[in-house]
């Protein structure tokens, strides 16, 4: 079978073999391969990055912008069960048909270019909005911002929704370098919403450095949480009162939320900035795998943190859920800091199983069980297949635990499929 005639699932594949690394920053190989495309630009482009935050943040701003007369894309990374999630039209995920097009059609302009998985992912999105007519493109930055796939497409405005340590191999391994390497979605003239009250020194100084419209939390806008659930909002010009918590589990969401405000504030959208209008965008939300709640004979939690900063927003949320005994059946890849993220979920896992992630850069099984048992001075099953932690976490689950299924994309997604497969 020609490429051109291959199904979907072969050509991600295929895209797996083009480049000799998986990851490989840099800005000029789809540069040159967009610029042989033509592709036509939408007419508002939104970056979002940041370490954790930014699923939720994209989702929040594509409900948000979503109107009769106009199409917003979105394209995130990873997808937890189907590629067609990373890219979606109104919140609908593309169809293997368009995404096939738009593969041939990378193809076609690529000639020897040797692309990576996500630096072809990220051109096929922008070849399906050309195609769809999209008005505004919500696109998640993968790693860091500057020498990122997504930052070779122009913006007209980012948001940064935190900086914390993840990806220390490729961005750096303190704040200030990796707070660096995300401020690189900036722009001279542009606005920029940094969603964390704690701004890195190198995100204000890079702003500076480039003339960028910086918009910090806790300086150019504030919100409160008031006892009774709900919160507030005020910006530079604008002030919400009595909103409703966004339908996202988890307490982060309100900071991410304000962020989004922010920058629709900063753009100009005063007509969105009406509190039943926010309500209603930001109380239809889901996102698969995030603080995400499946009840069966137990109660399944399924959270894709994998670092500790996630890990301890984790841990903060279900610890305000109550102390039911947990199980945590958990798999992470190479690159992670276990050590740090295990330690965030201690005091709310009573018992833990370890897996190997579906990705060949994760830790495995027996060495992440290991890991695990010495950071937490106690034991930790090996798990060698799902069905294996599966047993294992009811057996431990008795009749009133939780499950966590966490620590990875590459081992909430596989499990939740497998669930929905018996729904």
């Amino acid at each position: 079978m020609t490429k051109a005639g291959l199904p979907l699932t072969d050509w991600l594949r295929r895209l797996e073999t083009l480049s000799p690394r998986e990851i490989e920053l840099g800005l000029d190989r789809v540069l040159e391969v967009s610029g042989r495309m033509g592709l036509d630009r939408p007419s508002r482009v939104i970056h979002v990055a940041g370490t954790n935050g930014k699923g939720s943040s994209v989702a929040m701003l594509r409900s948000l912008l979503s109107a009769p007369d106009t199409i917003v894309g979105t394209y995130t990374s990873p997808h937890v069960i189907h590629y067609n999630e990373r890219i979606c039209i109104d919140g609908e995920p593309a169809g293997d048909t368009q995404i096939v097009a738009a593969f041939e059609r990378v193809e076609a302009a690529r000639k020897d270019v040797a692309l990576t998985y996500f630096e072809y992912g990220t051109l096929a999105a922008m070849a399906v909005f050309d195609v769809m007519n999209v008005d505004t493109a919500i696109l998640e930055v993968g790693m860091g911002g500057r020498l990122d796939a997504v930052n070779a497409i122009e913006p007209d405005a980012g948001l940064i929704t935190n900086v914390s340590l993840d990806h220390c191999e490729w961005l750096g391994n303190d704040i200030e370098t990796i707070g660096f390497e995300k401020a690189g979605i900036m722009r001279g003239g542009e606005p920029v919403v940094f969603a964390d009250p704690g701004v890195p020194a190198s995100v204000q100084q890079q702003a500076d450095r480039i003339g960028a419209r910086l918009i910090l939390a806790g300086r150019d806008y504030t919100w409160t949480v008031v006892d009774d659930g709900s919160w507030s909002w005020q910006g530079q010009g604008h002030e919400l009162p009595s909103l409703a918590r966004p339908s996202l589990a988890g307490d982060m969401q309100v900071q991410n939320a304000a962020g989004v405000l922010a920058l629709i504030e900063a753009l100009g959208l005063d007509g969105l900035l009406a509190p039943a209008t926010v309500d209603a965008a930001f109380g239809r939300l889901s996102l698969p795998g995030r603080m995400q709640l499946l009840r069966r004979e137990h109660d399944w939690l399924f959270d894709v943190a994998h670092n500790p900063a996630a890990a301890t927003a984790l841990a903060a949320t279900m610890q305000r859920s109550g102390t039911t005994p947990s199980v945590a059946i958990i798999g992470m890849l190479d690159d992670k800091d276990v050590e740090g993220i295990v330690v965030a979920l201690a005091g709310i896992v009573d018992h833990w199983i370890a897996v190997t992630a579906a990705s060949p850069r994760a830790i495995g099984a027996a060495e992440l069980g290991r890991r695990i048992a010495n950071a937490t001075n106690g034991p930790c099953v090996v798990a060698d297949t799902q069905d294996a932690a599966i047993d294992d976490a009811r057996e431990f689950a008795g009749s009133e635990g939780r499950i966590l299924v966490t620590g990875s994309f590459y081992v909430v997604g596989p499990l939740l499929e497998r669930f929905s497969k018996r729904d």
